[in-house]
């Protein structure tokens, strides 16, 4: 048996997998984040790792079996969420700065676009972890500190203090980590004013890296990769050119890229997608969505108008179009691919006989929209798009997300494919599975939405959406 950690921006689960990789327990819980400002989102880290450690409890209790019997843990993670602790103490020296925080994006026009693109693959955002440790460190005292993604954070946890290290694919998001030498840069450490000795020490994403002291037994750390390469490994995208997106609180389009490690196209990031052991590492394009299940959750919590997000899809279906609604929910900015932190949600198309079905459906839309456009600037030729995530029990969203992308959309059987990623990264390592093969054997496909869409009718639809995108760039 596996135990995958996966620790998100609003909760964490924790699965129980066994060697068919079939989840055999279950355990979530919910985590809090706090808005201090406009913009500011942050989290308390010691309530990440109290959250790990219920859930974990619990995914074990309703597997029947004892942390003792795991055979090792896998660790996937919120990516860019920027922690930073004191060694002597253990003891947080600020709350963590959640990747969807937004205070430094004045910080990030002031950087050198090209010498970042070149060095990291990525763009100067707020998005990214290197602004949010620069704030930090400029107003913490002088001590032994550590930095970390929430990954690093969890193994320290996990090892009592015995080890801090993060894997290539959360190190790629911190804008520190150069892309060819899979290494800190020196340069860029300049640039943010950091000093090596708060950086974790690089490991492989498939191997075994410690051991953790955890519910009572001492179990091997085997695997750590960030969310979306997770989600990645676990949809079996092993081949370059296969591609998932993951619905969550935004929305993650990865694609395969194989070896290769040049310029990623406008609008786009090249990363690390994972490093097994012994091997070259493997890269992946990605585009990334930062509000689309949070925009549901804001109808329902900010708005009131909705009981609960999965409420959306009754809503939307009871609609035969969306009468000219549409909703852009940069509500904390937009990423991929525009990349305008300063963008600001729009609704248009509002009129007397519109209703919170009407919101809803826009909703819902809104997130198929975007993964399309991510997707026209990846200029694939998909055979399928694999779907994951809470969206991913959408009906309405998925045949949408089909119709309007133009490509068929496959769902698996098990939609915790991040989990499942962790706990086959881990399993690699100590020996459940011998190869890639024997883990894509083991996925199942669930479901598979054909477009079915008019052609005509999908560009008139996209064409309208981005007439409502240009308004909320503040640019018309």
């Amino acid at each position: 048996m596996l135990l995958a950690i996966d620790q998100g921006t609003t909760g964490t689960t924790c699965l129980v997998v066994d060697k068919e990789l079939q989840p055999r327990g279950r355990g979530y819980r919910e985590v809090p984040q706090h808005f201090p400002r406009p913009g500011w989102v942050e989290h308390e880290p010691e309530e990440l790792w109290e959250s790990v450690v219920g859930a974990a409890e619990d995914a074990l209790a309703a597997a029947g079996i004892a942390a003792g019997e795991l055979s090792a843990l896998g660790i996937t993670n919120q990516r860019e969420t920027t922690v930073v602790w004191d060694r002597l103490t253990g003891k947080p020296v600020h709350r963590a700065i959640v990747w969807q925080d937004r205070r430094t994006a004045e910080r990030c026009k002031e950087l050198p676009r090209d010498l970042i693109r070149d060095r990291t693959g990525l763009l100067p955002d707020p998005y990214f972890s290197a602004t949010k440790l620069e704030w930090i460190l400029s107003g913490s005292e002088a001590g032994d500190l550590a930095f970390g993604t929430v990954d690093s954070w969890l193994i320290w946890k996990l090892t009592r203090g015995q080890l801090h290290a993060t894997d290539a694919s959360n190190a790629a998001r911190t804008l520190l980590l150069n892309l060819e030498t899979l290494d800190w840069d020196p340069d860029l450490l300049d640039l943010f004013g950091v000093p090596p000795s708060v950086l974790p020490t690089l490991v492989p994403s498939s191997a075994v890296i410690g051991e953790a002291d955890f519910l009572g037994a001492t179990v091997p750390i085997a695997g750590v990769a960030g969310d979306q390469q997770a989600a990645l490994f676990g949809q079996a995208c092993f081949e370059a050119g296969q591609a998932k997106v993951t619905y969550g609180t935004g929305s993650f389009v990865l694609v395969n890229a194989g070896r290769e490690t040049g310029a990623a196209p406008e609008g786009l990031v090249r990363t690390v997608a994972w490093r097994l052991e012994a091997t070259p590492p493997a890269y992946a394009l990605e585009g990334s969505v930062f509000v689309t299940g949070a925009a549901l959750q804001w109808l329902r919590d900010g708005l009131g108008i909705l009981e609960s997000a999965s409420e959306t899809e009754s809503l939307a279906s009871s609609l035969e179009g969306n009468d000219g609604v549409y909703f852009v929910p940069a509500l904390t900015g937009l990423g991929s691919p525009h990349w305008i932190p300063e963008a600001r949600g729009v609704i248009s198309g509002l009129s007397r006989g519109t209703t919170r079905a009407h919101l809803a459906r826009a909703a819902l839309e809104a997130i198929a929209f975007q993964t399309a456009d991510v997707l026209d600037a990846m200029a694939l030729d998909l055979d399928v798009l694999r779907a994951d995530g809470g969206g991913a029990e959408n009906t309405f969203l998925l045949q949408f997300q089909a119709d309007i992308a133009r490509v068929p959309v496959e769902v698996p059987v098990e939609k915790e494919t991040t989990a499942l990623g962790a706990a086959a990264l881990a399993g690699l390592a100590v020996g459940t599975w011998s190869s890639l093969e024997e883990v894509a054997a083991a996925r199942q496909v669930e479901t598979r939405y054909e477009p079915r869409l008019e052609e005509a009718e999908a560009e008139r639809l996209l064409g309208e959406w981005r007439l409502a995108v240009r308004r909320a760039l503040l640019q018309d």
